[in-house]
Formats: C-alpha cells, sequence, structure tokens
C-alpha cells in the first residue's frame, strides 16, 4: 500500500480560464476511464479544469461486460458509452490509437506514441489489465488471439469463417463468454481450465458440477484439471492442434487464450512509481500513488486493501473516489463486493458473499437437480446470518439475496434456495430489504436512493443503477411503485389499446417513428424494450392491410421486433431445435397429405405427435432444414399453421352431420370455413375456436377463445374460454345464427379484441376486464351501439384479401431465405450442439439424465 503523501490543494468547482486551468491527463479511456470523466463531469470539475484522454485504441470507451453480444447482433456503436457530444460538451480533448509511451514525473509530461507532450498537474492512470497468455511454445502462431477488445472479436470472426474448430484456454467468465462466442461462429468448441473446476473464483464444485453439465449438453467439449503445455502448428505455421500436461492432444484451428488478466502498470514502474510484489499500481483509500499528483484507478490499482480489482463495479467506485478526492470530498475505497451475476452460454450463474464458505463455523444449505442444472447454495453462519452464495441455472433470486447478505434473512435458509412450491409459500420481495441495502453493486446504490424515484428511467437516468450488468434490474422494477398512467411499459405512457388507435389513425407504420413521436420523453430515440417492440410488431402486422404496410413479419424494421418463435416462423424447442406445424384446416386432411407429412417426417429425421388442436407436429428441425421442410410441405399444398405466432392457431370440429347420427350441422365445413378465413390473423395473444356439429359437444367449442355449437336452426357462438391451468366456460353471444350472421359476429368480435385487450391478454381476461363485461360487448358487437361494426367487418375484410403464406412467402424470396441459417458466418454448417437419441421408435433431444460426478480430469 502507497504511503500517505502531501497531496495537491484541492480543486474548486468554480469556473476557470482554459489557459489557466490546471491540466488533467487521463491515460486509458475504457470503462472506467469513462466513468471517471462522468464523475467530475457531476462534479462539476470539467469546469475548472483543462482534460486530456489518451486512448490506446481507435474507438471511444465500449462496453466490455457486453462484449460478447457483438456476436448476437450488437454493434460496436451500441456497444459504445460515450455519448456522442459528451466530450465537447464538457471541453475534453480525446485523443484515439494514440497511448501514453512515457510518464517524466519530475517535468510532470506525458509522452504519447504520436510524440505529443501533454503537461499535467494531476495524471490519472486508467490503463486497465492485459490478457495473460501462458508461455508455452506455439503461442504466437496466427489462429492464437485473445479475447478483450472489439478488434479481438473482429480478428476472431475473421479468422473463423474459414476454420471448423476452435479452443479457448480458460474455463473462468470470460472463458466461458469466448467459447460462446466460438460456438456462435459455428466451430466445434472446446475449453481447457486447469482448475477441477469451470469457474474455480466464483462457483463451488457443485456449482461447478452443474455448470459443467449444462455446458457438455450444449455440445462443447470440456477438460478440467489439464493444461496446455504447447500449441501445435501445420505446415503453414498455423494452428492445427494443442498438447495437454495429461498427455493428450487435441486438434484445433483456433486458439483463444483467455487465461485471466494482469494489471497493466508497466508506465508506472518505468516511472518509477510504486508498485505490488505481485502487480498492480500501488494506491491508497483515496486512489493516490506513491506520487501525490497521480491517482490510479481500476485494474491497474492495487487497493489498499491489498487487492487488485478485476470486476467493473469496484473500478467505478475506485474512478469515483478519484474524481471526488481531487475535489476535496470525503470518500474512501477499501474494498468491494466480489459479487457478480451472468449469464454465460445461456446459463445463469451468480456468487455473492462468502460463496465457498470461508468464514469460521458456517453451514451450507443445498439445493440440486441435476435433471434441470439448477444448483443452489447459501452460506450462512450459526446465528442464521447469510453470508454469501453461489446459484447456477436459476439465478432470479440473486437480486434479492445478495442485498440481505450480512444480515438474517426473514425466513428459513431452506426457503431460500428451495423452487417455488417445494416448501411453505414464502413472498421474499424488495420489501423485506433493509433501506441501506445496496441493490446496484456496480454504481453502489441503495434502496433508499432508489425509491426516492417512481419509473426505471428515471433510476437509470439519475442514480446509474441498472445501467451497468443489468442484474439489479429487475429488482428495482419491483420496488417501482404502480405506474399510475397504467402506461404499457417504461417506454410509453400509453396502454396497448391506445397506441393501437395511434396506429390506426395515424397510420403508422414504423416503431421507430412511433417511439419518437409517441413515446415517454427519456424514452425518445432509444431502442426500446422487450416489453413493446412485439407488442408494436403485433399491432403494426394485424393492421398491415389497413396501414399498407408489408405484411410479411420479417421484411425490414418488423424483424428486430418479433418475439422468439417468430424469428424463423416456427417453434423453438429446448434443444434448440424447431417444430414445424403445418395448418390442417378444421382436422379434415387426405391421405395423400398424410403421407406427404410422414415422408418428410421420415427424411428429415423428425418426431411425430399429433396435437390436441388436430394437426401433426413435427419436432427437431434445425433453422437450415426449415425452408427444405416447408418447400416440401409448401408443394403439397399445405401452410403454416401458425404455430409459433400470437394468432389463430386452429379450429377443431367433430365429424358433424356428414358422418355422426347425432350431428345437426356441417361442422368440419364451418372449421374449414372458418379457420381459412382468421389464419395468420395477429392478436395480442394465441387464439384458439372449435366447431361441435349438436350439443355433445365433442369438439370441446366451450373451451375456445371464440366456439361454435351447432343447433337444429343454426348455430350459436360461445365467446372468452380457454383451457390450461386456469380454465373458463365461454359465454353465449348469441344464439341459432345462420352461416353468415356468424361470420359477421366473430369478424366484429376478433377485430374489436385485437383494437381493445392489453398486450399478452387471452379473450377469457379480456372479457372478464371488460366495463360491463359481456352485456357490453353484446351492445357492441350485436347492437353496434358505438357505431364500429362496419368498421371492425371492413377490416377483417382487409385482412383476408391480403392474407399471404409466411412459409411460401419466404420460400420465394432469396434474400428472406438468407437469414435461415444455424451460423451467419458458416451457412449449411449444422449446430453440433443439437443433438438426439432414438426412443420407442422415433427420437427425442439428447437431455441426458445426469447424475452428480467428482470432477477432475479429461471430460
Amino acid at each position: 500500500m502507497a504511503a500517505a503523501t502531501p497531496h495537491p490543494a484541492p480543486a474548486t468547482a468554480q469556473a476557470t480560464s482554459p489557459a489557466t486551468a490546471p491540466a488533467l491527463v487521463l491515460i486509458g479511456h475504457g470503462m472506467v476511464g469513462q466513468r471517471y470523466l462522468e464523475a467530475l463531469a457531476e462534479l462539476g470539475a470539467t469546469a475548472t479544469h483543462r482534460i486530456t484522454v489518451l486512448c490506446e485504441e481507435p474507438r471511444p470507451a465500449y462496453d466490455r461486460v457486453h462484449l460478447t453480444s457483438y456476436f448476437s447482433g450488437s454493434t460496436p456503436e451500441d456497444l459504445s458509452l460515450t455519448p456522442a457530444s459528451f466530450m465537447a460538451e464538457h471541453g475534453i480533448a480525446l485523443h484515439l490509437d494514440d497511448p501514453a509511451e512515457s510518464i517524466d514525473r519530475e517535468a510532470q509530461t506525458v509522452t504519447s506514441r504520436s510524440g505529443q507532450v501533454f503537461p499535467y498537474d494531476v495524471l490519472v492512470l486508467a490503463t486497465g489489465s492485459y490478457p495473460f497468455v501462458p508461455p508455452v511454445p506455439g503461442k504466437d502462431a496466427p489462429g492464437c488471439f485473445v479475447y478483450r477488445t472489439i478488434e479481438d472479436l473482429l480478428a476472431i470472426e475473421e479468422y473463423a469463417k474459414t476454420r471448423t474448430t476452435g479452443a479457448v484456454v480458460g474455463g473462468g467468465l470470460l472463458g466461458l463468454e469466448a467459447a460462446g462466442a466460438l460456438k456462435g461462429l459455428g466451430l466445434a468448441t472446446r475449453v481447457v481450465e486447469f482448475a477441477p473446476r469451470l469457474m474455480p473464483v466464483q462457483v463451488d464444485e457443485g456449482g461447478g458440477a452443474a455448470l459443467l453439465r449444462t455446458i457438455e449438453n450444449m455440445g462443447l467439449t470440456v477438460h478440467t484439471g489439464v493444461g496446455t503445455q504447447e500449441v501445435l502448428t501445420g505446415e503453414d505455421g498455423s494452428v492445427s492442434g494443442m498438447k495437454l500436461s495429461d498427455g493428450s492432444s487435441v486438434a484445433t484451428d483456433l486458439v483463444v487464450f483467455s487465461a485471466g488478466v494482469r494489471p497493466r502498470d508497466q508506465l508506472a514502474r518505468d516511472s518509477g512509481l510504486t508498485v505490488g510484489e505481485r502487480g498492480g499500481i500501488s494506491v491508497d483509500a483515496h486512489c493516490r500513488t506513491s506520487d501525490p499528483h497521480v491517482y490510479a484507478i481500476g485494474e491497474c490499482a492495487l487497493a489498499s486493501d491489498g487487492r487488485v480489482y478485476g470486476l467493473v463495479a469496484p473500478g467505478y467506485e475506485m474512478a469515483e473516489t478519484a474524481a471526488a478526492d481531487l475535489l476535496g470530498r470525503e470518500k474512501e475505497f477499501t474494498g468491494a463486493d466480489l459479487s457478480t451475476k451472468l449469464k454465460l452460454l445461456g446459463v445463469d450463474v451468480a456468487s455473492f458473499g462468502d460463496a465457498h464458505g470461508a468464514t469460521a463455523g458456517s453451514l451450507d444449505v443445498v439445493y440440486s437437480d441435476s435433471r434441470s442444472g439448477v444448483y443452489k447454495k447459501v452460506v450462512v453462519s450459526s446465528e442464521g446470518v447469510l453470508l454469501g452464495g453461489v446459484l447456477v441455472g436459476d439465478a432470479d433470486s440473486y437480486g434479492l439475496l445478495r442485498p440481505l447478505t450480512g444480515s438474517v434473512p426473514p425466513v428459513t435458509p431452506e426457503q431460500l434456495v428451495l423452487p417455488a412450491g417445494a416448501g411453505a409459500p414464502v413472498a421474499l420481495g424488495p420489501a423485506s430489504l433493509p433501506d441501506g441495502a445496496v441493490i446496484c453493486s456496480c454504481h453502489n446504490v441503495t434502496k433508499t436512493a432508489i425509491t426516492a424515484y417512481t419509473t426505471v428511467p428515471e433510476v437509470k437516468k439519475c442514480t446509474k443503477a441498472g445501467t451497468g450488468c443489468g442484474s439489479c434490474l429487475k429488482v428495482i422494477g419491483q420496488l417501482m411503485p404502480p405506474a399510475a398512467d397504467k402506461g404499457l411499459c417504461d417506454c410509453f405512457s400509453f396502454t396497448r389499446a391506445e397506441l393501437y388507435e395511434i396506429v390506426r389513425t395515424l397510420r403508422v407504420t414504423s416503431y421507430e417513428k412511433l417511439l419518437d413521436s409517441h413515446g415517454r420523453e427519456e424514452a425518445r430515440g432509444g431502442e426500446g424494450c422487450e416489453v413493446c417492440k412485439p407488442t408494436v410488431g403485433s399491432i403494426i402486422a394485424s393492421l398491415a392491410p389497413t396501414l399498407g404496410a408489408s405484411g410479411y413479419v420479417l421484411d425490414g424494421e418488423q424483424a428486430a421486433l418479433q418475439d422468439t418463435n417468430d424469428h424463423f416462423l416456427a417453434n423453438l424447442q429446448r434443444n434448440g431445435s424447431y417444430s414445424v406445424v403445418p395448418r390442417i384446416p378444421g382436422g379434415e386432411i387426405t391421405p395423400d397429405k398424410l403421407i406427404v407429412i410422414g415422408e418428410v417426417a421420415r427424411d428429415f429425421g423428425l418426431y411425430t405427435k399429433i396435437t390436441g388442436g388436430q394437426r401433426i407436429d413435427l419436432f427437431g428441425a434445425a433453422i437450415d432444414q426449415l425452408p427444405l421442410i416447408w418447400a416440401r410441405l409448401v408443394e403439397a399444398g399445405f401452410e403454416s399453421g401458425h404455430a409459433y405466432g400470437k394468432a389463430l392457431r386452429t379450429v377443431k370440429s367433430c365429424v358433424g352431420q356428414t358422418w355422426c347420427r347425432y350431428g345437426v350441422q356441417d361442422s368440419v365445413r364451418m372449421a374449414i370455413d372458418l379457420e381459412l378465413r382468421y389464419r395468420g390473423l395477429r392478436a395480442p395473444h394465441k387464439l384458439k375456436s372449435a366447431v361441435s356439429g349438436c350439443a355433445r359437444e365433442c369438439a370441446e367449442a366451450q373451451s375456445k377463445d371464440f366456439g361454435i355449437i351447432a343447433t337444429a336452426s343454426g348455430w350459436n357462438l360461445y365467446v372468452g374460454g380457454n383451457g390450461g391451468a386456469t380454465p373458463r366456460h365461454a359465454d353465449l353471444l348469441a344464439q341459432d345464427l345462420s352461416d353468415a350472421e356468424l361470420v359477421r359476429l366473430i369478424d366484429r368480435f376478433l377485430m374489436f379484441y385485437i383494437r381493445t385487450a392489453d398486450r399478452l391478454e387471452r379473450t377469457s381476461t379480456w372479457l372478464d376486464r371488460l366495463e360491463g363485461g359481456l352485456d357490453h360487448l353484446r351492445d357492441v358487437i350485436v347492437h353496434d351501439s358505438l357505431g364500429l361494426c362496419a368498421e371492425l367487418e371492413s377490416q377483417m375484410t382487409d385482412h383476408v384479401a391480403h392474407y399471404r403464406d409466411e412459409w411460401a412467402e419466404t420460400l420465394d424470396d432469396p434474400e428472406r431465405l438468407r437469414r435461415f441459417v444455424s451460423f451467419v458466418n458458416a451457412p449449411g454448417a449444422p449446430d453440433p450442439s443439437v443433438k438426439f437419441v432414438p426412443e420407442r421408435g422415433q427420437v427425442k433431444p439428447d437431455l441426458t439424465v445426469l447424475t452428480l460426478e467428482p470432477l477432475g480430469g479429461t471430460r
């Protein structure tokens, strides 16, 4: 630790002319460097200092925490943490691609790579860390990379285009992220970790076992308890494999080293600043180095508690401490919480507090479900104080457990780890947290500070809580009071029904335009959220014929608004494969078509299942197989059954009077007519229907969103029913209707529901919520009390006239077909994580029932 040294007189927050203002030079512009600049601006120091920033990279600060999101569609601009106008607004001179080369502490100058010399009164080192590359033969061969910057990712992406296998050296946080990136690039990927388990710093043996099983099920090969001895090369000198410490060798085309990081302290060493024995620039509790004119913050600094912190949250706190000290404010950094929560390869992993139970006398309470890959452990003292924990596979409770660390929770330790329903019911919500509990560890924001605001955007803007890793956002949302404006989300103050009217009346065909014109002030110009994007996408899709917009949901901006299943016009299954459900109107199918389905299932190795909606579901298709399967089905006269969308699913039927001796109407014909009329109709939620040919109700019409039962005089129409977890019988809306009357009322009912329902609201819930209930609905769509019926009918007529099959539309357009690949940079390459095993003459996902096994050795 640096000894206490005299410190320059603190600056005062009064405007100073540029010529006489003290010069402050910041070396490094990463996440911590940018947070330091923001802290200076918040304290008024940008008005009192001439600030220069020397940045090694060719771009301003960006979000390294979410670096891997680049491979899932985020652009370098999306990752940027530096608002375009920030530097100019605060008079900061940013020099990109021009790192500091040397420091002359006696002359108080910094010389950059370009040869420029920058004098300083205050110098701040935020040089971060560098990836540790084991000193093994071949480590510099073509095909070896580190995983640290956007430029690293761009280089890996380019090299991987012509390769098929990859390996990551290191099974820690960043190593598993790198493995996920290689897998996403279409490479068969393996991970080599020297420790006996993955993520040895964050998780214990049980958590490592659960994580290992889940990752291996994704198709990755994991080696634990072995190290890399040599990178093997081929005749051209590029990577061809690796030799491991157990004597084995593995073939690989590409190696990513992610075996930890080391503080970048060479500048400090060369200038004579005190550094730690194992690295890191020694600083005191105010982040001052052994030179009173020099601060060090972030991963390059050895804090006063003797630790180098590699997480962003401690770095932010150090940045705020150094900025406060510059102005004479009282703030110290003496250590930080190392809790972390993240999603690795789609698996939630979190650890907090004393995760390994190092405290004397501590006790472990463990819940483990090897079948679902869930492992939860809390560590408590003998007095019941929560000391820490590990969560793998299900980390939803992290946001509540971490702030409770150090206190006695209001429930037993067992109830903290048991899944819902496995123990006594527990309502452990944010109200149970003490006011001083730190909710956002990235920015050290307490519950008291958060509850001073009423919306999540306000909290983000005023406290920065939720803008770091994002793990606290769920708890922040729960701490907010119920929205008085009943808005759809934090982006729109309007309800879904109000947004529908805005889109319809103003003929808005773009989500971006709607957000910029009618979004909340603080949300305008932003990207929106996962609530409003699919909601607006559905509204635009349902109104597309009226608006003159494209009805194809994957065209242009619409593609980015869709829910998971809509992205590929198929249902995503638990092993990453998809199911295909062709439409079979009314459940009627010819032998020839039945044979085609069988042949398609046989040729593509698909699992077949007859559904409750009188259709045949084909499971196990890879993304790139979908168009091939559709082509066969479309050629045979099938079309999309929209099983993936919030749209009409099926209209079931019994055989009716054609075959049944009790039938009084042709229920099959009516079911077919209705399904073909309403197919593809996008709605707030899925829609199901059925037609029964007599009062015996074999088609179960009264459990549907709209059900029809035949009478001797016509048809009875029932609405607002559903099955599922909370079944509800439909209500009788009208009796003894002719064919034309029936269709007209259903047209009105569906369009009125689409117009007025909330997001993800089934017709049963909507009808119960509707003021006036069934009587009001009858007034509106039977008696036309609001004068809307002509418009509702017209909208349905537009829908019917403009309907196009989405599968056929995709097959007819080569550009649309381009999205249907497992890996964008390797079209045609299968996803190695999608595997199957035989069962009962068909296939099922390879989701092996796993048991706990001791870790160690090569996996």
